[in-house]
C-alpha cells in the first residue's frame, strides 16, 4: 500500500523497475531529438537551421544515452528511498526539457533556430547548469569511491561547464556560441572515451 512504510527499500527488482520509468523518460528526450532532426532533413527549406543549435543537438542525444548508460553504477546502491528515486527521475526530466527546449512545437514566432536558440538560451543554458549540478550529487551517491575513480579532472570539467553555461546565458555573441558548443562536443565525445577506455 502506497506509503505504508517509509523505510529504505532493499531490492534489485526495485532498482530495475526505476530504470525502466527512466529509460521511458529518456526515450522521450530521445525521440524528440530524432524526430527534430528528421524534420529538418525532410523539409530542408522550410525553417533556417543554426549549427550552433545542431551541435547543441548532439550533446543532448548524447548526454541523455550517456546518461542512461551512467546510472548502471546505481545498482551498487544497498537502499533505495523514495526522494533518491525522485531525484533520478528529476535528473532524467532534464533531459527531457532539454530536448523539447531544442525542438519546439512551433518556430512562428522566430525568424530561424538562430533567433529561437539565443531567445531561449537563458532556460536552455539555465537547465544544462542544473544537469551538472545533478551529475555531482548524483555521482556523490555513488560513494567516494566512484567520485575519486573518475580523476581530477571531474570536478573541474563541471565547474569550467557550468562557468561556460554562465557566460552563454549572458551573451548573444555567435563565435563564443559556436566555439563554446563545438570544444564541449569534442571534449565530452573524448572523455566519454577515456573513462571507459583508460588504456
Amino acid at each position: 500500500m502506497p506509503g505504508s512504510s517509509p523505510d529504505p527499500v532493499m531490492s534489485h527488482e526495485v532498482y530495475l523497475h526505476i530504470r525502466v520509468l527512466i529509460g521511458i523518460v529518456l526515450g522521450l528526450s530521445l525521440t524528440r531529438l530524432l524526430n527534430g532532426v528528421a524534420r529538418l532533413v525532410q523539409h530542408p527549406g522550410k525553417v533556417k537551421v543554426y549549427p550552433v543549435h545542431l551541435i547543441w543537438v548532439a550533446i543532448i542525444l548524447i548526454t541523455s544515452i550517456h546518461f542512461w548508460w551512467w546510472e548502471l553504477a546505481l545498482e551498487g546502491l544497498p537502499r533505495w528511498r523514495f526522494e533518491l528515486f525522485l531525484f533520478v527521475l528529476g535528473y532524467a526530466f532534464l533531459f527531457a526539457l532539454l530536448a523539447n527546449l531544442l525542438f519546439p512545437d512551433q518556430l512562428d514566432e522566430y525568424s530561424g533556430y538562430q533567433d529561437y536558440f539565443l531567445s531561449r538560451r537563458g532556460w536552455f543554458f539555465g537547465l544544462f547548469i542544473a544537469t551538472m549540478i545533478a551529475d555531482l550529487i548524483d555521482s556523490g551517491l555513488k560513494g567516494h569511491g566512484y567520485i575519486a575513480s573518475l580523476g581530477p579532472e571531474y570536478p573541474v570539467r563541471i565547474a569550467i561547464t557550468i562557468l561556460l553555461s554562465l557566460i552563454a546565458i549572458w551573451t548573444r555573441n555567435a563565435r563564443f556560441h559556436l566555439l563554446f558548443a563545438a570544444a564541449y562536443l569534442v571534449y565530452y565525445v573524448s572523455w566519454i572515451i577515456r573513462i571507459y577506455d583508460p588504456a
